[in-house]
């Protein structure tokens, strides 16, 4: 197994082990959905930092760069080698000043536009334009981001292809000349995480959503490839888009919208997410503590991202990924066959 990849390399402990285990992911700090001032978003990755975080993941696709920038102004008051900061490539943006302020879920984004590009010359760009906007010198992560059939439907073959034979061959040269440490993929899919891992050898994942307290998707097949090749993950969406979040009784008597993975919950997902909150409040768990905790438990996971919006969403993290789980719930949950057997769960 490859030792960390999430941990500074100045290697100081900073923090409890269990926040060490939490990062800070940057798409709410790029304006996804809603629009935070600079200071607002300054004031969360402050806070972090406080609280002994140091691990953070942006990308260009975050508010057309501007994640990226707010990362950047934050983090240069740390000794470079006293944080681990990802970033991804895929999308190349280009200056456009009749762009709309509102795209792809983000809004009040940089003049910029999106264009999919994983050729080697384009992953070359995208990192060398990312290190400017972040002012840095060097990577410790670069993921291959969204190169998935859901995304790209019919194009998939080619896109893989070109993953394959012109984006991480380039990565790899980018990390020999010392622009980034390490390299993988940052999907929300599991299929293209097997299917790259068939080809090529990778450092890590940023898997969002396929290894929550709900969806096990990735627990089968990926996480033992995983295990076994020594790629080490970090998890992103553990709350599945808010539903493990905010729960669903309160819709379910108001009839209020659930979303699940960025849109509406089936039934079935609302009603495991119903047994999963019963069994929460039979034990005093809340359901955030158990959804952060229970990922971590997998030897290939090394670290989960939160993506607060505030600094009252991140303190509310560190307290539920601190929060005491008693054995017993992981137990009733499994009895109650809301997790799998085979699923490690938190000491």
């Amino acid at each position: 197994m490859r030792s960390s990849i999430y941990a500074p390399m100045a290697g100081v402990p900073v923090g409890t082990a269990r926040t060490r285990a939490l990062g800070l992911g940057g798409a709410a700090l790029g304006n996804l959905f809603t629009a935070i001032t600079d200071d607002a978003a300054h004031a969360v990755i402050t806070v972090a930092i406080a609280d002994g975080c140091r691990s953070f993941d942006t990308a260009p696709h975050y508010g057309n760069g501007l994640s990226e920038q707010r990362f950047g102004r934050a983090l240069r008051q740390l000794p470079r080698d006293d944080f681990v900061l990802s970033t991804k490539v895929g999308r190349v943006l280009t200056a456009d000043a009749s762009a709309p302020r509102a795209q792809h879920g983000y809004v009040d984004v940089l003049p910029f536009a999106q264009h999919w590009d994983y050729s080697a010359a384009g992953v070359r760009r995208s990192v060398e334009d990312s290190l400017q906007r972040l002012g840095l010198a060097r990577l410790d992560v670069a993921y291959v981001h969204d190169c998935d059939a859901e995304t790209h439907g019919a194009a998939y073959p080619q896109v893989l292809h070109q993953v394959l034979t012109e984006a991480l061959p380039e990565l790899r040269r980018l990390q020999a000349e010392g622009l980034l440490r390490h390299i993988g993929l940052g999907v929300n899919d599991v299929a293209v995480c097997l299917d790259v891992l068939r080809a090529a050898d990778i450092d890590c994942l940023l898997l969002a959503g396929r290894y929550s307290l709900l969806d096990h998707a990735a627990l089968a097949e990926l996480l033992p490839v995983c295990t076994q090749r020594g790629v080490r993950i970090a998890v992103g969406g553990v709350f599945n888009s808010g539903i493990l979040a905010t729960g669903v009784r309160e819709a379910m008597r108001t009839g209020a919208e659930v979303r699940f993975n960025y849109g509406p919950a089936s039934s079935e997902w609302v009603r495991r997410t119903a047994a999963i909150e019963a069994v929460c409040e039979i034990f005093g768990v809340p359901l955030r503590a158990a959804a952060l905790q229970f990922p971590l438990a997998h030897p290939a996971v090394e670290i989960v991202m939160a993506g607060p919006q505030t600094t009252a969403h991140w303190q509310d993290a560190v307290a539920m990924v601190s929060h005491v789980v008693p054995s017993a719930f992981w137990q009733a949950l499994r009895d109650a066959q809301l997790i799998p057997a085979m699923a490690p769960a938190p000491a």
